[in-house]
């Protein structure tokens, strides 16, 4: 075999060499990802299966940085409405849709978990839940969110001309009025009274309870326990 047929089979053995120790490379790679992605998964299970309110966390840290719902889904690629409903707890997000918030959010993974959230102190018209019943011409407003966890919950009530809330079955706590705007009645049992703007009205909730208005009202109203 001549010099230059060896330098070509050998050349030959050298590539093939390279070849094998790349693919070697390639797959020892791939295996140490997917024991790293099996492990976290692990430890996100792990987390996942303890008691975290995981939208109240991404909510407070959203305020915190000072984003709207539209905002945040726009950075993250995601809608609105998915940002809300992980926000409220409706829907838990994928361990790849979590990260990709975080992310948006500036916070790592381990922080998340490890780090308690500043309380939110103050909440914006942005934070409020807002629900319209059409038949008793009302619009209520919870202008503190999650706030069913406190010891009272307050809302802004409006009602139309004509205009009244469901009628609530007797039960134990307190509740407290504001009229902003307008007149109320309150109907207590088998009595009724009534608050104009500027005056309030308390009472204790073991007699069902519900308002009315005539000329229509905006009223702040605050339930202890939450029972709105």
């Amino acid at each position: 075999m001549s010099i230059v047929s060896l330098a070509k089979l050998n050349l030959r053995f050298n590539n093939r060499i390279a070849e094998i120790i790349q693919n070697i490379l390639f797959s020892f790679t791939l295996l140490l990802q997917n024991l790293f992605y099996c492990l976290f998964c692990s430890h996100m299970d792990a987390i996942w299966e303890v008691n975290v309110e995981i939208g109240q966390r991404i909510k407070q840290l959203r305020v915190m940085k000072g984003l709207t719902q539209e905002e945040l889904a726009d950075r993250a690629e995601l809608s609105k409405g998915f940002i809300s409903q992980v926000e409220r707890d409706l829907t838990s997000p994928s361990i790849a849709t979590l990260m990709d918030i975080l992310q948006c959010l500036g916070v790592s993974v381990s922080e998340f978990f490890t780090e308690e959230p500043e309380e939110q102190i103050v909440f914006t018209k942005e934070d409020y839940f807002i629900k319209k019943d059409e038949e008793n011409k009302n619009t209520i407003e919870w202008i503190v969110p999650n706030a069913q966890k406190n010891q009272m919950e307050p809302i802004l009530l409006k009602l139309e001309p004509g205009g009244s809330t469901d009628p609530d079955n007797p039960h134990e706590g307190e509740e407290f009025g504001y009229v902003l705007n307008g007149a109320v009645t309150i109907h207590l049992g088998n009595k009724v009274y009534r608050a104009k703007k500027g005056e309030t009205f308390y009472y204790v909730s073991g007699k069902q309870h519900y308002l009315t208005s005539k000329v229509g009202a905006t009223v702040l109203w605050i339930s202890s326990p939450p029972t709105f």
